[in-house]
């Protein structure tokens, strides 16, 4: 048994080093024309070299200390525990939908409830798959899990308008991480592990089974979860039979699904999902979309 669970160990220490070795190779080649986002990278260097030195002065001085020695190995259980589970939570991924999200446990604890019903990526039908790539994210079919230039984009508008709105440029696999694995909110905190995840299951897990989960578990209005409990509660109609305009208004909504109401309609709603139904007709014809949405 002792021999087993130390083949084990070896065997998740080395996924977990190359794991990450390939998610920071991946981030130095694909952010490195984004100038706007340099900061994640310096960021990054700045960790790896706060890390090395600790782990120098570690071994070449406070190793012998005990209660340091025994700190940090405290430290790397937890950190290469969480990481198992992690891993293990993602390959469960590949085939099922998580029995709760943190977000859903959030909205049991606030008395917003829990209004969800998970459905097959089949019985969600085309209409709301079409709506929500051209709602949230048009170039889902094409990119590695993040829009550099929309990024670039966001940040810019941003630092010139401190004071309004911040805009957004996060990927339907982005949010996917973020719902599926993370926390609402959380700024640098929660969107490290978000781009960490978001590389990870872009590797791991196809197009649909991103869009799948994503479907399945966003959040559509005050404790409503999923395209199947949305359709349910608008239209009371499942998810399949969504028209095009009903798709539009649900997924219209999904910036701020407490705030842009479907039912009663919002203003938000009402101004927004037409534009969604023109890009729904411009994205139809792409190949690359019909093959995620059929």
């Amino acid at each position: 048994m002792k021999n087993i669970w130390s083949l084990l160990k070896n065997f998740f220490i080395f996924i977990f080093l190359f794991h990450v070795g390939w998610f920071l190779f991946f981030v130095f080649a694909n952010f490195s024309d984004a100038v706007t986002i340099k900061d994640l990278k310096w960021k990054l260097i700045l960790l790896i070299v706060v890390v090395i030195v600790l782990l120098l002065i570690y071994f070449f001085g406070f190793r012998k200390i005990p209660l340091i020695k025994k700190t940090i190995g405290l430290i790397w259980k937890i950190v290469f525990t969480c990481y198992i589970f992690f891993f293990l939570y993602f390959l469960y991924g590949m085939l099922f939908n998580p029995p709760i999200t943190i977000t859903q446990a959030v909205s049991i604890l606030k008395a917003d409830g829990l209004s969800r019903d998970y459905v097959s990526y089949d019985e969600m039908g085309s209409n709301i798959k079409l709506a929500v790539i051209a709602s949230e994210d048009q170039l889902f079919p094409d990119h590695d899990g993040f829009d550099i230039k929309s990024i670039k984009l966001a940040m810019k508008y941003n630092k010139k308008h401190p004071g309004k709105p911040q805009r957004g440029a996060s990927t339907i696999s982005q949010q996917t991480a973020k719902n599926v694995f993370l926390f609402q909110g959380g700024g640098f905190l929660r969107k490290g592990p978000e781009v960490f995840i978001t590389f990870t299951i872009e590797t791991g897990w196809t197009k649909r089974t991103i869009l799948e989960r994503y479907l399945n578990v966003a959040e559509m209005g005050r404790g409503i979860y999923g395209v199947q409990a949305a359709a349910k509660k608008y239209f009371n109609k499942d998810a399949r039979n969504l028209t095009r305009a009903e798709a539009a208004q649900i997924a219209a909504c999904l910036p701020n699904p407490k705030l842009y109401s479907v039912k009663p309609l919002s203003n938000y709603v009402a101004n927004r999902y037409d534009n969604i139904m023109r890009q729904m007709n411009n994205l139809e014809g792409d190949p690359d979309v019909q093959e995620i949405i059929r």
